[in-house]
């Protein structure tokens, strides 16, 4: 049996070689194609070394079971997502790693309208068509026939192979115009911005941008740091939730003198904040503020939010007269959730933001186009529209541990603090209240690790001790 250990949760994603390599991804597309029954599929790659030759043979599985590609080009996921309901076709397939390790890579997969295939909508059974298929190229006749149809294909603006069709098109321009209608242009004050994509996709979209905002007279102008892609990643994977990966942006916003800095992972699909002050802004107060922005425009309108920290949002959302309604973790989850509840908006404390308009999808673009826009209305820095839910709410932020029993140890820990809880549930975890301060504790569905985050109201001290107090039970119970 080959190892497809590739197949997560949510996506696929694996350690090049073994775990995923050409073979296999030409298997996943032809069992993409007979599980989905797709006619048309867009591809796109974000700019690891590996991501081209990937997304050849993928093409090329799909092409074999007569699907027609259509070739994106270098791109973050989200432009995946707009090709998939832009374009009216079948599904679409990114391929990326997004802040994983150099030696890893994966996909992302959807449907018809941007809708997320994972674990319980489609993924295992791709995995299992794909385990049989796999048995059929490994000789090496099939191989050496694969690698070059790959080198054909990689020259080609358009190739057609037996009656399914391969040609490059690009949906940049009709992508820019789209996230340019989540704001009214012409509201927007002159901003300067820091922006760092990390050497990762998000660079091409930036320089598009900012070609429109010349074109539409929108006074932002760009400081560009770590910009152009690069798969060797001079400047380490892109992964801002790092605390060394953030310096370099901080540092930008505090010398240029900017209104905010804004930091992408490897395909874009998370954008993390900078104050004027150069200070990061967890994830779960953008959520916050995004949430009052929409129901700002649309009262009473449905906001999705995680477990893992939530007391801000739900604060917020109440105090707009709108709906707050808690969903599991993960995109997949979020996504479906929004879908049936109409949501408007929905954000996770990790920097995924999700967006009706958008196909239900993440983008990590939208929100700091967004955050402009609030800061033009309201002619407040940023660390003015944050600082008093940062009062108001203090958290940790996502601490992980690795731990090699955490069944074990969560119920431990459940069992220690009952005694003591008003309130217990397991919608993602174990999330415990105590009135005045929670925490949640989850497995990671994309990591060997657990991870803890915890909140108080307006107890910054509380917030510490408590925090302190569970990592110390977790270390001692390894």
């Amino acid at each position: 049996m080959i190892n497809l250990s590739c197949f997560k949760a949510y996506d696929i994603r694996g350690k090049l070689g073994d775990e995923l390599n050409e073979q296999i991804a030409y298997s996943i597309g032809r069992a993409y194609a007979r599980v989905i029954k797709p006619t048309r599929v867009a591809v796109g790659g974000d700019i690891r070394h590996s991501s081209q030759p990937l997304k050849l043979a993928l093409a090329l599985g799909l092409l074999t079971e007569g699907v027609e590609v259509l070739d994106l080009g270098m791109t973050g996921t989200e432009e995946v997502y707009f090709a998939a309901q832009y374009l009216e076709i079948d599904g679409a397939i990114e391929v990326t790693a997004s802040h994983n390790p150099i030696d890893y890579n994966g996909m992302k997969l959807v449907r018809a309208g941007a809708r997320p295939i994972s674990g319980d909508t489609g993924l295992l059974t791709i995995r299992d068509e794909t385990q049989r298929l796999l048995t059929d190229i490994m000789d090496p006749q099939a191989l050496a026939t694969l690698q070059h149809q790959s080198n054909t294909l990689a020259g080609k603006a358009y190739w057609q192979m037996g009656p399914a069709r391969y040609k490059k098109h690009s949906i940049l321009l009709p992508y820019i115009e789209h996230l340019l209608s989540y704001i009214n242009s012409a509201t927007i004050k002159p901003l300067k911005l820091v922006v760092n994509a990390g050497n990762g996709a998000a660079g091409h979209v930036v320089d598009a941008l900012e070609q429109a905002f010349i074109q539409h007279a929108i006074p932002v102008h760009f400081i560009k740091i770590q910009h152009q892609p690069d798969g060797d990643f001079p400047n380490g994977i892109p992964n801002p939730l790092l605390v060394e990966n953030r310096q370099a942006t901080a540092e930008a916003v505090r010398h240029y003198q900017a209104d905010f800095g804004i930091a992408w992972d490897g395909d874009f699909d998370r954008c993390f904040l900078f104050d004027e002050q150069g200070e990061f802004i967890e994830g779960y107060y953008i959520v916050g503020l995004l949430a009052a922005a929409f129901l700002q425009k649309q009262p009473g309108a449905k906001i999705i939010h995680d477990p893992r920290l939530y007391w801000n949002t739900a604060a917020i959302v109440k105090q707009h007269n709108g709906q707050a309604i808690c969903s599991k973790t993960g995109h997949a989850f979020i996504k479906e959730r929004m879908r049936s509840e109409d949501a408007i908006y929905g954000g996770e404390m990790s920097a995924h933001h999700y967006f009706r308009d958008f196909s239900y999808c993440d983008s990590g673009m939208i929100p700091w186009l967004l955050v402009a826009e609030l800061l033009s209305l309201s002619g407040k820095k940023l660390s003015q529209l944050v600082s008093q839910m940062i009062a108001d709410y203090p958290s940790s932020g996502e601490i992980n541990f690795s731990i090699n029993e955490p069944a074990k140890v969560i119920t431990r820990l459940a069992e220690y603090y009952a005694p003591q809880a008003i309130e217990t549930d397991d919608i993602d975890g174990l999330s415990m209240n105590f009135g005045n301060w929670r925490f949640n504790l989850r497995v990671s569905n994309t990591e060997n690790v657990v991870r803890l985050n915890v909140e108080s109201k307006g107890d910054i001290g509380l917030m510490q001790q408590k925090t302190a107090d569970i990592k110390r039970f977790l270390i001692e119970s390894e």
